[in-house]
């Protein structure tokens, strides 16, 4: 499966469709991820990927609005077109993180963080590492310079030394 192409094809298809009525575009990105992350079970290496629900906004968990929007604080988040055409990323990219265009790797900020990088597509899932699950804990696009080169080189030490999941 390549899922570079499955991606562009949901992005395209989602991002047309509600131009213009913030509400109803609003309401199916929550159906998507409902969908993808609350009504369907997901595992990576056999762990349960589970969501941050508290603090609930508008009847939504706290997970599904760091997708969607972005900004320094968690009050101050403005919606972003372009990661709410993303929606449904997450859980392609979790679910087949094991393929070459998936880069995984481990990180230690405030706690172990998960990444899995799509990086054809400048498209970034990091998870939060609990005992015995993951929390899905924000997904964006990486478009500034400096940013991709920290993430390569993150992957690149990660990969030298091989750690344990």
């Amino acid at each position: 499966m390549n899922v570079g192409l499955v991606l562009i094809r949901i992005r395209s298809v989602l991002g047309i469709a509600y131009r213009g009525n913030w509400d109803k575009y609003l309401n199916v990105l929550y159906k998507f991820f409902k969908e993808d992350f609350i009504d369907s079970s997901l595992t990576l290496e056999g762990m349960r990927v589970a969501l941050k629900r508290h603090p609930m906004e508008n009847g939504k968990e706290a997970a599904f609005w760091h997708p969607i929007s972005e900004g320094k604080s968690e009050k101050d988040r403005l919606p972003d077109l372009r990661r709410c055409d993303r929606i449904r990323w997450p859980r392609p990219i979790i679910e087949h993180y094991g393929q070459p265009a998936i880069k995984f790797w481990v990180n230690e900020r405030r706690g172990k963080r998960i990444c899995l990088w799509f990086e054809e597509e400048e498209y970034l899932v990091v998870l939060a590492k609990r005992h015995g699950y993951v929390i899905l804990w924000t997904a964006y696009l990486v478009i500034k310079t400096h940013t991709k080169m920290k993430l390569k080189k993150e992957y690149e030490a990660y990969k030298k030394l091989k750690p344990p999941f």
